[in-house]
């Protein structure tokens, strides 16, 4: 009994469209920790009779046992906890030793020695965290009672609403078989009636129809090895589709409880179509149809939260819709509601089983989209839930073979009329709590589905289209709920909010099928715009460690001097290569190209004033003679444009060089740049592709020709490998640039400056006086972004 009230709970919360955790928990060595002092003091705290607790004392205490190893006997030792298995009493008292386990929890939670189990519902971050709280405590219990979870047979479920495969089947049904393909007209009443005979069998063959493509699709994908579709539906996509479906139930389901006249529309925009339609013709609405289903709604809802509130005391939910179907059917027989009030009963419930019948191929063209939508998802949401399992059992699951499984499947079931087949996530979880572990279960539940088709189905002849119309939108509604889901998606991803609004509008306006393949398109497109405007960062060292950080998001670390750390954020490929440059010069603060064209100018300049004699020298240093009236730019234009200064050199230090050592007078302006080395962080960039090689050949080839030095850090062996493939590495590029990391190669270069003291660029900076920018006006001038400064500790 506790058993089935503990899952028809979890079923409750899952058919009311909630997500639900179930946590498995496992006692290590449970009989054997049994303290004997606690179990004595639980056992009067319940006021068990004092003569039971007493002969439970003295058979417990002064227990002493032994060990024997190969023949080898230990000496007897006294124990204090424990207790015999094997007898009828051991399950009862260890029942009363965990009997206050539950104190504290507010999740449901099922109490047994080696399958205790705790659920809860998990729709908002607020509820997992009372899931986390619940968790907490019983770790708590674990410590005080001196008992142990075994950690490694702890497993955790996820469930989830998913009854889209139905409304999708449905959504083409209607759409391929409408009612307004079956009217005939009725000569004695003068009027229009509908051939529910025929349009039924015309539905019937459109579901086995599609259920058979549906098994082509499969078996196909699956022997083309397309297993892995199933890893590009993510939770926001599937959450966002299956709102829009339940809204697409809505409307049709409106349609039912008002009886009204209304054509089935399917495609762009049918859902707007059927609304207008709906108030076009509500002034034909039936009456009797509606107060059924109102009522029905209303008492289902009333009902359901009833069942949550009073969880605590109901140890059976109260099946609502059971009782509503029962006593709906018995008014509308008794009162006769089709022949008095025009009520649209079921009517004809076939019973039995059917003649294998073909498929109606000439249907293929016209749901060829949908069957893949459906095909899809289908072997999504059973291989999901299949993963579950494997892991809890030790087995693998192999996606193609599923895949084959499936289509297998479903064209041998298409022949006898069935359902195309996917999973029931709640009685999944029912049938292997009950020990339901292999096909034998299946067989047991085929039998009992059987048994209803054959004497069941029509006992239910009289009941309203409305009722059951009701019965489906009251159970749509923690479908409804997710809707929820978008304010706490915005705050934690605002791609994945985006996913999951785009999905859910794209399914509306498109319909079901086209809506889910648009959410998946936009899923990858956003993937692709993130990695597309993947984002540079600037990094500098904590004082004293070899840890390097994001120097706007950390206020005490320092940038190295003459140094600049950049970290790519990502891969690097054809799509963000100029994005990465454009970061690498922001963050530099130059643009080397134009470095070195500038001082390629003013060499050729200055080559010009020497042939010419125009070039004099005093003690001043070098000048040139002012009648030559050549226009140069300012040291302010120059200062501005590139973001650094340029100094007179005396005449002594004139090299015929204009390189970055190297300046003249204010009628030669040359940039100068107080950086020498610049190290690319590669250990988030997962691959790179033959135009990312390219690329950064040619941004090392850039900053090497104004004698400023790049080096590769923390890169992946793969990455190492792809650079080798694309003759990355020559005579200029060479395998002693790529350190294994940062510090590493941090340490070579100040070695190597510390080597060449005589050609470090720093000394001759500081030899010409010229002062670099601060670390502030750096990041004011290039990273204009406000910085989230977080401090390190």
């Amino acid at each position: 009994m506790n058993l089935i009230s503990f899952y028809d709970r979890i079923t409750d919360w899952v058919d009311q469209g909630n997500a639900v955790d179930i946590v498995y928990l496992d006692f290590c060595k449970a009989f054997n920790k049994v303290s004997h002092t606690i179990l004595i003091e639980n056992m009067t705290k319940y006021r068990i009779d004092k003569a039971i607790v007493r002969w439970i004392h003295n058979w417990l205490s002064d227990s002493t046992q032994r060990v024997v190893i190969n023949g080898c006997t230990s000496k007897w030792k006294n124990i204090s906890s424990g207790v015999p298995q094997g007898s009828v009493l051991s399950p009862v008292l260890f029942n009363i030793f965990i009997n206050d386990l539950e104190e504290g929890i507010d999740g449901k939670l099922i109490k047994f020695a080696n399958d205790t189990k705790l659920g809860g519902i998990a729709n908002t971050r607020e509820e997992r965290e009372m899931i986390q709280k619940d968790l907490e405590n019983l770790e708590q219990w674990e410590a005080t009672n001196r008992m142990v979870f075994n950690k490694e047979k702890c497993k955790v479920l996820h469930l989830g609403p998913f009854p889209v495969i139905s409304l999708m089947v449905g959504q083409v049904v209607l759409a391929l078989a409408p009612n307004d393909k079956f009217i005939i007209a009725n000569a004695t009443l003068n009027e229009t009636q509908i051939d529910y005979e025929a349009r039924d069998a015309a539905r019937v063959v459109v579901s086995s129809t599609l259920t058979f493509l549906i098994g082509i699709i499969q078996l196909v994908l699956g022997a083309l090895q397309f297993g892995f579709v199933v890893r590009y539906l993510g939770d926001p996509l599937v959450r966002g589709f299956t709102t829009a479906a339940a809204f697409q139930v809505l409307i049709s389901q409106i349609k039912l409880i008002l009886n009204l006249p209304s054509r089935t529309y399917s495609g762009v925009l049918a859902i707007f179509y059927t609304t207008i339609d709906i108030f076009t013709n509500i002034s034909k609405t039936n009456f009797a149809d509606l107060t059924a289903g109102s009522i029905t709604v209303v008492l289902c809802l009333a009902v359901k939260d009833l069942n949550e509130r009073f969880k605590h005391i109901l140890r059976i939910p109260i099946p609502i819709e059971v009782i509503v179907a029962i006593i709906a059917t018995g008014i509308s027989y008794g009162v006769n509601l089709e022949g008095t009030y025009n009520a649209a009963i079921v009517k004809n419930v076939p019973s039995g089983f059917v003649p294998p019948v073909a498929p109606d191929i000439s249907l293929f063209s016209q749901m060829i989209v949908p069957a893949f939508s459906i095909g899809i998802l289908a072997y999504a949401l059973a291989v999901s839930l299949g993963k579950v399992y494997a892991t809890k059992y030790n087995y693998e699951i192999d996606g193609n073979q599923e895949f084959i499984a499936f289509g297998v499947s479903n064209i041998f079931s298409s022949c006898f009329s069935c359902f195309c087949a996917t999973t029931a996530l709640s009685r999944t979880a029912v049938q292997e709590s009950t020990g339901g572990k292999t096909q034998i279960a299946g067989i047991i539940t085929a039998a009992v589905v059987m048994i209803s088709l054959l004497s069941v189905g029509r006992y239910l002849e009289p009941l309203q289209k409305s009722v059951l119309a009701a019965i489906v939108i009251a159970n749509l509604k923690g479908m409804f709920w997710q809707v929820a889901d978008i304010p706490r998606l915005w705050r934690q991803s605002k791609w994945d909010a985006a996913i999951w609004l785009f999905t859910c509008f794209a399914s509306l306006l498109l319909d079901i099928d086209l809506g889910l393949l648009a959410g998946v398109l936009f899923g990858l497109f956003t993937v692709l715009l993130r990695v597309q405007y993947a984002s540079c960062s600037s990094l500098g060292n904590v004082p004293g460690t070899d840890i390097y950080r994001d120097v706007k998001k950390y206020k005490n670390v320092d940038e190295l001097e003459g140094i600049k750390v950049i970290r790519f954020s990502s891969a690097i490929f054809y799509g963000n290569v100029e994005s990465l440059k454009d970061g690498i010069k922001l963050i530099v603060g130059f643009d080397p190209v134009k470095i070195f064209n500038k001082r390629t100018k003013a060499q050729q300049k200055v080559n010009r004033l020497l042939k010419k004699k125009l070039i004099m020298t005093n003690e001043n240093g070098i000048n040139r003679n002012s009648a030559t009236g050549e226009d140069t730019e300012s040291d302010e234009e120059m200062h501005n444009y590139y973001g650094v200064e340029r100094k007179e050199v005396n005449a002594n230090n004139f090299n015929m060089q204009a390189d970055g050592n190297t300046e003249f007078s204010s009628s030669v302006p040359i940039p100068v740049i107080t950086m020498h080395s610049i190290i690319f962080d590669f250990g988030q960039v997962s691959f790179l592709d033959v135009v990312a090689v390219d690329c950064l050949k040619g941004i090392f080839k850039e900053f090497q020709r104004i004698e400023v030095d790049v080096f590769i850090a923390e890169y992946d062996d793969n990455v190492f490998g792809q650079l080798e493939s694309c003759d990355f590495f020559n005579d200029a590029i060479k395998t002693d640039l790529c350190f294994l990391t940062i510090h590493d190669a941090v340490l070579h270069i100040q070695k190597q400056k510390k080597n060449c003291s005589s050609c470090s660029l720093l000394d001759m900076a500081s030899h010409m006086q010229v002062q670099p920018a601060s670390r502030n006006e750096i990041l004011k001038r290039t990273l204009p972004v406000k910085s989230v400064e977080r401090e390190i500790r």
